[in-house]
């Protein structure tokens, strides 16, 4: 027997919007179903169903999710208008259409997860689900546990409120006036953790992303990347759900 799932939930994982915005268009009458325009929220269709969403057919893939070590100097996206290297260029033999899990700088490296799976980048990316990512930055300038104190209590930066979950010094360099700082955050506005040292006066130099909830980059070189397993999904799945208040 087909598996009936409801129809925001199909659009959500297909990436089309949230499931809250898929809501608000098959209430305003923009999603059809077989030919029919639907409007009820409770809808559920199976795998043979036909949904077009404001005229485009909608694409029902099987959910995918990757790893990558995403190297510095490569763009966080599908295409780039300027035909510099984005994150999808490392993943060619991928036939779905991935999209990255939120961002990491141009200039950062580290744990980047790609899916097709629109609900669970979504589900990740709350930061209310409090999912850990866990960041390595090298520091201009050796900052104080007072100082790194202040992340954690929060700072505004340009209007918007950020905040560290945990900050360390784990070594310095006083020859070199550098420092090796591990951050962990529950958000991820843009440029977060440049713009928080920034304002301590200690720019970043170099800057990677060592874990996101469970997945490190255990056994990886810049560059490579793999099929998530099943188990790391669920734990990621989990953790989210775990957290939602």
């Amino acid at each position: 027997m087909s598996k009936l799932e409801r129809l925001q939930k199909v659009m959500a994982h297909a990436g089309v919007a949230s499931r809250r915005k898929a809501e608000e268009m098959i209430k305003q009458g923009k999603v059809k179903v077989n030919g029919d325009v639907v409007k009820e929220l409770g809808t559920k269709v199976g795998p043979n169903d036909d949904v077009e969403v404001e005229g485009v057919p909608l694409v029902k893939e099987v959910p995918v999710y990757y790893l990558l070590y995403k190297p510095r100097g490569v763009i966080s996206s599908v295409k780039d208008d300027k035909g510099r290297k984005v994150v999808t260029d490392y993943l060619p033999e991928v036939e779905e259409r991935i999209f990255p899990v939120g961002r990491l700088d141009y200039d950062t490296s580290g744990v980047l997860l790609l899916t097709n799976d629109g609900e669970f980048a979504n589900l990740l990316m709350h930061p209310s689900h409090e999912i850990d990512k866990v960041y390595i930055a090298k520091t201009k300038g050796i900052p104080t546990a007072e100082e790194l104190k202040s992340l954690k209590k929060g700072l505004t930066i340009d209007g918007e409120y950020m905040k560290a979950v945990h900050s360390k010094v784990m070594s310095t360099d006083s020859k070199k006036n550098t420092a090796i700082v591990k951050l962990i955050l529950h958000e991820g506005k843009n440029r977060q953790v440049r713009k928080m040292f920034d304002a301590l006066g200690y720019p970043v130099d170099k800057l990677k992303r060592e874990r996101f909830g469970s997945i490190t980059l255990q056994g990886m070189n810049a560059g490579d990347c793999r099929p998530l397993k099943p188990h790391e999904v669920k734990q990621l799945r989990q953790a989210a759900e775990e957290n939602v208040k």
